[in-house]
């Protein structure tokens, strides 16, 4: 082999080298921030929910096999690509329409504000969906705090963990809850002020409580 050759092998393979190291690079996470107050940002009562709930929702279903005879107006809610449908023990996994599009507009726009800031893929954790009668009955038994007159029972309402997160991909950067919250936290604030939804911060159940407006 000339010297000529060897040269231009070696330059090679120093180029691909330095390329892959680029493509494998993890890029640096950009800083997150929350310039507001949870508590004062998402204060929505439940007076409200309940107003938009009942003009755009179903009449509140006793018993779960009322849900049988209506699921044609409901759009069944499963885990996807942006969040995650816990294992549900209070409630069933259906919505009106316009509440699952809102559902899926806040998984696409936390999943987008993520790759802005470099943040590794994250899947929202929902934890509450529609409730019957009997469910609100049964769940009182074991919380007191939970409200006898719930927007979760005109399957307008769902809710939204901000301390659990299920992490999507393979990346070695982690990210703590706290700005993972920060980032849905803004996705929120956006969405209540374009006049979307409604949304209550729940310090004690760890959730965004969110009924589409």
């Amino acid at each position: 082999m000339n010297f000529c050759k060897f040269l231009t092998i070696s330059f090679l393979m120093f180029v691909i080298v330095i390329s892959f190291s680029s493509c494998n690079k993890e890029k640096e996470v950009k800083r997150i921030h929350y310039n507001g107050s949870y508590n004062r940002d998402f204060n929505d009562l439940n007076d409200l929910h309940l107003m938009a709930a009942k003009k755009i929702g179903i009449k509140p279903p006793s018993t779960r096999d009322e849900i049988e005879k209506i699921k044609k107006e409901l759009r069944e809610i499963k885990s996807s690509k942006t969040y995650e449908v816990e294992e549900l023990k209070h409630s069933i996994p259906y919505l009106v329409p316009k509440a699952a599009n809102l559902l899926e507009m806040i998984g696409k726009n936390f999943r987008d504000s993520l790759e802005h800031l470099n943040v590794p893929n994250y899947k929202l954790i929902v934890t509450s969906l529609t409730r019957t009668d009997e469910d609100v009955t049964k769940l009182r038994r074991g919380n007191l705090n939970s409200s006898s007159n719930s927007a979760h029972t005109y399957a307008t309402t769902f809710d939204i963990s901000w301390v659990r997160y299920t992490k999507n991909d393979k990346t070695k950067t982690e990210i703590t809850s706290d700005q993972l919250k920060m980032v849905l936290a803004s996705v929120l604030r956006d969405l209540k002020k374009e006049g979307k939804c409604y949304v209550k911060h729940e310090r004690k159940q760890g959730c965004f409580h969110i009924t589409v407006k």
